[in-house]
This record gives C-alpha cells, sequence and structure tokens, in this order.
C-alpha cells in the first residue's frame, strides 16, 4: 500500500466505517435528504432533528459506501450534534476547505475530521468525503421536508 493510501485510511477512519456512530432511521426527522453519489455508488440518507434556535438536536444516516463516505457521515453526525445553524455551517465550510482547498493548518475545531483531508489528494474520493456534508447542507437550507441531492449535479429536487 502506498503511503498516500495509508495516510487516507488511517486506524480513525477505517473505525468510523467499520462502526459507524448515529447509524439508524432517525423516526421523528424534520428534514430527510437522500445523497447519492453516481461515480461510486456511495448513498446516504440523513435524518435531522431541530431543536430550539434550529440547533441540530439530533442527527442520524443510513446508506451504504465506501469507507471514506461512511467515515466522514459517522465523524460529522458526532461533531454536528447539538451545534447550532451557523456552527454546522461554519464546520461545513471548514470540512470543504479542508478537502478541496490547498494545504494548510486544518482548523483544530474539526478535531478527527481532519485525519480525512488526504482525499485531496484523490480527487475522485473528495466526492465521497462530501456526500454527506452535501446532504446536511441541503437540510440546513430546508428546515423541513424531504430532497434528493446527487454529487454530479448542483441542482436538487426537494419534496414535501
Amino acid at each position: 500500500m502506498s503511503l498516500e493510501l495509508e495516510e487516507l485510511y488511517q486506524e480513525v477512519i477505517l473505525d468510523h466505517s467499520r462502526r459507524p456512530r448515529n447509524f439508524g432511521e432517525l423516526a421523528d426527522a424534520a428534514v430527510l435528504v437522500h445523497g447519492d453519489n453516481p461515480a461510486c455508488g456511495d448513498e446516504i440518507h440523513l435524518g435531522v432533528k431541530f431543536g430550539d434556535g434550529g440547533s441540530l438536536q439530533d442527527i442520524k444516516f443510513t446508506g451504504h459506501g465506501c469507507a471514506i463516505s461512511q467515515a466522514s457521515a459517522s465523524m460529522m453526525t458526532t461533531k454536528l450534534r447539538g451545534k447550532s445553524h451557523a456552527e454546522a455551517m461554519e464546520m461545513f465550510r471548514a470540512f470543504h476547505d479542508l478537502v478541496t482547498g490547498e494545504p494548510a493548518e486544518p482548523p483544530k475545531k474539526l478535531g478527527d475530521l481532519r485525519l480525512i483531508q488526504g482525499v485531496r489528494k484523490f480527487p475522485l474520493r473528495v466526492k465521497c468525503a462530501m456526500l454527506p456534508w452535501r446532504a446536511l447542507e441541503q437540510a440546513l437550507q430546508q428546515s423541513t421536508g424531504e430532497a434528493t441531492i446527487s454529487t454530479e449535479t448542483d441542482s436538487t429536487a426537494v419534496t414535501r
């Protein structure tokens, strides 16, 4: 295995992909976002329940995919539970910059999510890492109902 791949599939990432946190359906979700990455077959179904002031009271996911997409979803849901709308969007932007931007010192607020920065060396894997985050972005934009997103398009299908 190359040094780059060893970096990418660190033990924390493998642990989250094998034993994902917050995996399961959220029965009383205010928003359900169905996302897919047709390039590799990753799918995610993100459920979000909002609390007072729009905070993420609860967040869970189901779906299947590669280790990167599953670990990203697991780590994201762990990090965002209880965060305000503004904090969640700030984390979204920080994570997006982490996996798509120029190498820089990743923000400490990302915690273990910083370990996913190695995907920027593998452009096809960036979509895998971003899939749950794009679902989150959509959930924050609509606050109720259902939507479908894809890594291959900029459009979103929203159903109420």
